[in-house]
């Protein structure tokens, strides 16, 4: 298998004007995050990552229907719409993978017998657009006021067939890359709360790519905290 016979790789760092979290061992496009857009949910979030666009919103702690009640916890549900058309099976396949995600760090025993709706829509989708999911999912919820133990982050690594690793990659990349994996992160250690991935890669190199995530991982969680320090300082 060409994936086992790759036990080295490179991680290439792009040389770009744009401003984002760039840094040594990184390359990550620029981001962009505005919180409290929209005035029907209780949070919501616009995140930008390149050309890649999610629009989030967050609804409750809020009354839940009887059948899907739960009642040590709130009842967490993600929905994700396309640019266009109706929900297809990738859209549901990362509702399942977000939803995972937001249940590992939200308290919902803070909130039984409730629901908690995460509405995602895909504005656009240039690359990387579960990692732009999970991160606009993230400060929607932040903006919601809902609690949660850490903040969580997505971060995609693709690997081309020379065996180089290629951080937050684009459409193109993407095709083009042997493999994908994206992996989504807590804010406390760094610790693996979902991953998923497609293609052919080594161990060492799904090892190689992880530890990548968590170094860029360090980015995102910086640009958190400096958009949520540029917001509230101003109020």
């Amino acid at each position: 298998m060409e994936g086992a016979m790759q036990t080295e790789s490179k991680i290439r760092v792009d040389s770009g004007t744009e401003h984002g979290p760039r840094g040594p061992g990184c390359s990550l496009r620029h981001f962009a995050c505005e919180q409290n857009l929209l005035s029907r949910p209780d949070g919501s979030a616009s995140f930008l990552q390149g050309d890649t666009s999610v629009l989030a919103g967050v609804y409750g702690p809020a009354e839940v229907k009887v059948s899907k009640e739960i009642f040590n916890k709130a009842t967490l549900e993600v929905i994700l719409r396309p640019k266009t058309g109706l929900p297809g099976v990738a859209e549901k396949s990362r509702e399942r993978l977000i939803r995972n995600t937001c249940e590992a760090v939200v308290l919902g025993a803070l909130h039984p017998r409730t629901s908690i709706t995460v509405v995602l829509q895909v504005v656009s989708d240039a690359g990387s657009l579960l990692a732009c999911c999970l991160n606009a999912a993230c400060m929607a919820l932040v903006d919601a006021g809902v609690p949660m133990r850490a903040l969580f982050c997505g971060v995609t690594c693709a690997l081309h067939s020379d065996g180089t690793l290629m951080l937050d990659p684009t459409a193109k990349q993407e095709k083009e890359a042997r493999a994908v994996l994206t992996f989504a992160l807590d804010s406390v250690e760094r610790k693996l709360l979902m991953s998923t991935t497609k293609g052919l890669y080594s161990d060492a190199e799904l090892q190689q790519c992880l530890a990548a995530a968590q170094t860029a991982s360090t980015h995102v969680f910086r640009f958190y905290r400096e958009s949520l320090q540029r917001r509230y300082s101003k109020s």
